[in-house]
């Protein structure tokens, strides 16, 4: 943790100087701040208050990773090679199961959300995911035998037909299913709701810019353990006499891993909300004096339907979990293809969950640079390219890989390896740009929203436009195999469909890119004012009574950095002007 600590601060420094100095005499301003860190209580003031809500916020993401990875990984796992079922269940149960799921939490989340606290409201939905995965591990999963209606379903699948395998297949192993949702919604609800609805509630534009690309930095480091454990307890049950369940066993020993975690989330939560908040309140009590009258479920989605940022903002995200999901699945089934059991399935997911942590770590660092330098418009932009890119690779191996089999052969490899391959880079990228890029990019635009639309918009977006992204894309996948007969036979057309869409999202990001601009521009003027106001205070909390003078200079001195960077932004004034009348 310590030097967790100490790297945030090194890399402060140069950020700051780079804002004041746009030519190359950086090097000596540096080191003058590094000697006098210790005196100015400009540094230690703001950096601790910060440091304080930064540190919980990014082991609580740790911990809500790891647990993810391990639940994605497992899901697969479970669902996909289960007796009777295969990669073509997946998107029948996005949609017919985990959709309504998500859209029946999201009411009652918006219910919840009026009559609790916002504390009571983060425990009230936790605990059940907890106590759901404990019993999954040492319950449900044991007896599945007795509670799994195999019979029925061979009868169903007789009655039926074979192109009916799917839909089938979600009655034949319910429980699995139900874990599978319960692990989507995981990452829908406790990663995008709870986690960032908390960051976003405690933390300013300012920090958010310097330390939501952080955040992922922490997401890979889980990435990459939880894959390393992931491949650890799927490789235990090759050490087991012939009789046992190995994987009854793993999955044990993973499930009270998350159930671990969760108690552990839900304990940094309390602190932070004990100790840090209520001293770094200022902010959060600035934003919350517009009282809106409590809108019910109708009218809020009527609020969010016409504003054409929420619209934007939501087209994002449907596009990401349709274009991901339009791959993912003919990945998955091609992967199914190469390795067939469950424990080379299981392994091959722990690898690629480590390498989606490196290839991710490495993103981020990248996608900080690319933040600052280059704003918000291109790094929202950088997602659809690579997916582009990518996605064209992956079904011109598949659907043209006969004329490529003898050069391939050479290489040592057959078409299908390199697309087992290609496909796993691409989903690399695609999650890596996500968590470096996609997300900090859509949390930084909900910042200049007002508190209701925060709550209500977010919860709308994350909850109910994430499914329905991954339900579209599976919508997709199940009208072509039920009328082509299989995946394979429809992969062309979902190349098709696949560039359009990547289109579409290209054009929302432009749209939001006019709008986000002049909003932030705002909302940094008034936390510019904030802190000139707050800055006495904090200079005597501190202790140091001709530290204020310092400080004052210093937030002027910042305040005229960021001017000169504005004044250089090569933005039209007559845009702006129109981005503020449209709001």
């Amino acid at each position: 943790m310590e030097s967790g600590l100490v790297a945030s601060h090194r890399l402060r420094v140069p950020s700051a100087a780079a804002h004041h100095h746009h030519h190359p005499a950086a090097p000596p301003h540096l080191l003058r701040q590094r000697r006098a860190s210790p005196a100015s209580p400009k540094f230690l003031g703001v950096e601790t208050k910060t440091l304080k809500k930064i540190v919980p916020l990014g082991l609580m993401f740790f911990c809500i990773l790891f647990n993810y990875t391990i639940l994605r990984d497992t899901k697969d796992v479970l669902v996909v090679t289960a007796k009777g079922s295969s990669a073509e269940i997946i998107p029948f149960l996005k949609t017919w199961v985990n959709l309504p799921m998500a859209i029946g939490f999201m009411l009652l989340y918006t219910k919840l959300a009026d009559v609790l606290s916002k504390e009571a409201l983060f425990y009230t939905v936790i605990f059940p995911f907890i106590a759901f995965f404990g019993a999954f591990g040492y319950l449900l999963y044991p007896m599945r035998d007795a509670i799994h209606p195999t019979a029925l379903a061979d009868r169903l699948l007789a009655a039926l037909g074979p192109s009916f395998l799917g839909p089938v297949a979600i009655l034949r192993v319910w429980s699995f299913c139900l874990f599978y949702v319960m692990a989507e919604l995981w990452g829908s609800v406790v990663i995008s709701v709870l986690f960032w609805g908390f960051a976003n509630q405690i933390t300013t534009v300012e920090e958010a810019k310097e330390f939501y690309p952080l955040f992922g930095l922490g997401a890979n480091v889980a990435l990459i353990f939880s894959g390393r454990t992931v491949k650890y307890f799927s490789n235990m049950r090759q050490n087991l006499g012939p009789g046992v369940d190995g994987w009854a066993i793993s999955l044990r020993g993973m499930m009270s891993i998350v159930v671990l975690l969760g108690l552990v989330i839900a304990g940094i939560y309390w602190g932070v909300n004990k100790f840090v908040i209520d001293k770094s309140a200022a902010p959060v009590v600035e934003r919350k004096k517009k009282d809106k009258p409590k809108l019910s479920m109708g009218e809020s989605l009527k609020v969010l339907v016409s504003s054409r940022y929420v619209r934007d903002l939501a087209t994002l995200v449907v596009a990401y979990g349709i274009s991901i999901n339009l791959v993912e699945v003919t990945w998955k089934s091609k992967l199914k293809a190469q390795y067939p059991s469950p424990n080379e399935y299981s392994s091959f997911m722990g690898d690629f969950s480590t390498a989606t942590g490196i290839a991710t770590f490495t993103m981020m660092l990248l996608g900080r640079v690319i933040l600052r330098k280059f704003g918000w418009g291109v790094a929202a932009t950088i997602t659809p390219a690579v997916l582009l890119l990518t996605g064209v690779g992956f079904f011109s191996l598949i659907l043209f890989g006969e004329p490529l089999t003898p050069l391939m052969a050479t290489l040592g490899m057959t078409p299908l390896l390199a697309a087992v391959y290609v496909g796993a880079m691409q989903n690399i990228f695609s999650k890596s740009a996500k968590y470096s890029l996609f997300d900090p990019c859509k949390e930084m635009a909900y910042i200049p929203l007002d508190e209701d639309m925060k709550v209500k918009g977010k919860a709308a977006i994350d909850v109910v436009c994430n499914p329905l992204g991954k339900s579209g894309g599976a919508l997709i996948q199940q009208f072509m195999i039920l009328s082509f007969g299989s995946l394979a036979n429809s992969t062309p057309y979902l190349g098709g469909i696949l560039l359009v869409i990547v289109l579409a999202w290209l054009g929302a990001v432009r749209s939001l890119d006019s709008q986000f601009s002049p909003l932030a521009k705002q909302e940094l003027e008034k936390e510019k004012m904030l802190k000139a106001k707050t800055v006495e205070t904090t200079a005597q909390v501190v202790g140091s009574g001709n530290g204020s003078l310092q400080e004052t200079l210093a937030s002027e001195n910042s305040a005229n950095g960021s001017a000169i960077k504005q004044s250089q932004e090569p933005e039209s004034t007559t845009s702006e002007k129109s981005g503020q009348q449209s709001q």
